[in-house]
Protein backbone atom coordinates (compact mmCIF):
# COMPACT_ATOMS: atom_id res chain seq x y z
CA UNK A 1 0.00 0.00 0.00
CA UNK A 2 1.27 3.47 -0.81
CA UNK A 3 2.58 5.54 2.06
CA UNK A 4 0.11 8.09 3.34
CA UNK A 5 -2.93 6.24 1.98
CA UNK A 6 -5.48 5.62 4.71
CA UNK A 7 -8.17 2.99 4.66
CA UNK A 8 -11.45 3.83 6.29
CA UNK A 9 -12.77 0.27 6.23
CA UNK A 10 -11.76 -2.84 8.14
CA UNK A 11 -10.71 -5.98 6.37
CA UNK A 12 -12.73 -8.94 7.57
CA UNK A 13 -11.58 -12.53 7.12
CA UNK A 14 -13.61 -14.87 4.97
CA UNK A 15 -14.23 -17.09 8.00
CA UNK A 16 -15.67 -14.13 9.91
CA UNK A 17 -17.92 -13.14 7.01
CA UNK A 18 -19.19 -16.71 6.59
CA UNK A 19 -19.87 -16.93 10.32
CA UNK A 20 -21.92 -13.71 10.30
CA UNK A 21 -23.82 -14.79 7.16
CA UNK A 22 -24.61 -18.16 8.72
CA UNK A 23 -26.01 -16.51 11.87
CA UNK A 24 -28.17 -14.17 9.80
CA UNK A 25 -29.46 -16.95 7.53
CA UNK A 26 -30.29 -19.19 10.48
CA UNK A 27 -32.32 -16.36 11.96
CA UNK A 28 -30.18 -16.13 15.10
CA UNK A 29 -29.66 -12.40 14.48
CA UNK A 30 -30.79 -9.83 11.95
CA UNK A 31 -28.28 -8.12 9.70
CA UNK A 32 -28.72 -4.92 11.72
CA UNK A 33 -28.04 -6.79 14.97
CA UNK A 34 -24.92 -8.28 13.37
CA UNK A 35 -23.73 -4.78 12.47
CA UNK A 36 -24.15 -3.61 16.07
CA UNK A 37 -22.77 -6.77 17.70
CA UNK A 38 -19.60 -6.88 15.61
CA UNK A 39 -19.11 -3.15 15.05
CA UNK A 40 -19.54 -3.32 11.28
CA UNK A 41 -19.88 0.28 10.13
CA UNK A 42 -21.22 -0.03 6.60
CA UNK A 43 -25.01 -0.08 6.41
CA UNK A 44 -25.16 -2.65 3.65
CA UNK A 45 -21.95 -4.58 4.35
CA UNK A 46 -23.69 -7.57 5.96
CA UNK A 47 -26.30 -7.65 3.20
CA UNK A 48 -23.56 -7.70 0.57
CA UNK A 49 -21.92 -10.60 2.41
CA UNK A 50 -25.26 -12.45 2.51
CA UNK A 51 -25.72 -12.00 -1.23
CA UNK A 52 -22.15 -13.03 -2.00
CA UNK A 53 -21.56 -15.86 0.47
CA UNK A 54 -25.02 -16.94 1.59
CA UNK A 55 -27.12 -19.87 0.55
CA UNK A 56 -30.26 -17.90 -0.27
CA UNK A 57 -31.17 -17.19 -3.87
CA UNK A 58 -30.91 -13.44 -4.40
CA UNK A 59 -31.44 -13.60 -8.16
CA UNK A 60 -35.23 -13.40 -8.04
CA UNK A 61 -36.62 -10.04 -6.97
CA UNK A 62 -39.12 -9.70 -4.14
CA UNK A 63 -42.15 -7.57 -3.41
CA UNK A 64 -43.73 -5.29 -5.97
CA UNK A 65 -40.93 -5.76 -8.47
CA UNK A 66 -41.61 -9.48 -8.64
CA UNK A 67 -45.33 -8.95 -9.18
CA UNK A 68 -44.63 -6.42 -11.91
CA UNK A 69 -42.27 -8.78 -13.70
CA UNK A 70 -44.71 -11.69 -13.64
CA UNK A 71 -47.52 -9.50 -14.97
CA UNK A 72 -45.56 -8.55 -18.07
CA UNK A 73 -44.93 -12.21 -19.00
CA UNK A 74 -41.65 -11.27 -20.65
CA UNK A 75 -39.12 -14.09 -20.81
CA UNK A 76 -35.82 -13.51 -19.06
CA UNK A 77 -33.16 -12.22 -21.40
CA UNK A 78 -30.26 -14.62 -21.94
CA UNK A 79 -26.90 -13.41 -20.71
CA UNK A 80 -24.46 -12.01 -23.21
CA UNK A 81 -21.17 -13.90 -23.51
CA UNK A 82 -19.46 -11.13 -21.51
CA UNK A 83 -22.08 -11.34 -18.76
CA UNK A 84 -21.82 -15.14 -18.67
CA UNK A 85 -18.01 -14.94 -18.41
CA UNK A 86 -18.31 -12.41 -15.59
CA UNK A 87 -20.78 -14.67 -13.76
CA UNK A 88 -18.56 -17.73 -14.20
CA UNK A 89 -15.52 -15.79 -12.98
CA UNK A 90 -17.49 -14.71 -9.89
CA UNK A 91 -18.53 -18.32 -9.23
CA UNK A 92 -14.93 -19.49 -9.66
CA UNK A 93 -13.72 -16.82 -7.22
CA UNK A 94 -16.30 -17.95 -4.66
CA UNK A 95 -15.38 -21.62 -5.09
CA UNK A 96 -11.70 -20.80 -4.62
CA UNK A 97 -12.53 -18.91 -1.42
CA UNK A 98 -14.57 -21.85 -0.15
CA UNK A 99 -11.75 -24.22 -1.03
CA UNK A 100 -9.25 -22.07 0.85
CA UNK A 101 -11.57 -22.00 3.85
CA UNK A 102 -11.98 -25.79 3.82
CA UNK A 103 -8.22 -26.25 3.54
CA UNK A 104 -7.70 -23.95 6.54
CA UNK A 105 -10.28 -25.90 8.53
CA UNK A 106 -8.59 -29.19 7.65
CA UNK A 107 -5.18 -27.78 8.61
CA UNK A 108 -6.59 -26.53 11.92
CA UNK A 109 -8.22 -29.88 12.67
CA UNK A 110 -4.95 -31.62 11.89
CA UNK A 111 -2.65 -29.22 13.73
CA UNK A 112 -4.65 -28.27 16.80
CA UNK A 113 -6.83 -31.32 17.34
CA UNK A 114 -4.86 -34.16 15.77
CA UNK A 115 -7.81 -35.15 13.61
CA UNK A 116 -6.99 -36.75 10.28
CA UNK A 117 -9.35 -35.84 7.46
CA UNK A 118 -9.26 -37.98 4.35
CA UNK A 119 -9.72 -35.88 1.23
CA UNK A 120 -11.69 -37.45 -1.62
CA UNK A 121 -9.49 -38.46 -4.52
CA UNK A 122 -11.84 -37.04 -7.15
CA UNK A 123 -11.02 -39.89 -9.53
CA UNK A 124 -14.11 -42.03 -9.14
CA UNK A 125 -14.21 -42.76 -12.89
CA UNK A 126 -10.65 -44.10 -12.69
CA UNK A 127 -11.60 -46.39 -9.82
CA UNK A 128 -14.56 -47.70 -11.80
CA UNK A 129 -12.37 -48.42 -14.82
CA UNK A 130 -9.91 -50.44 -12.79
CA UNK A 131 -12.74 -52.72 -11.56
CA UNK A 132 -13.73 -53.64 -15.12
Amino acid sequence: MEQGTKRSQRDYSLAFKLSVVEQVEKGEITYKEAQKRYGIQGRSTVLVWCRKHGLQDWTSPRGRTKRRMTMTNEPAKPLTPEQRIKELERQLREERQKSALFEAVIDTLKGEHGVTVKKPSGRSSHAKKSKD
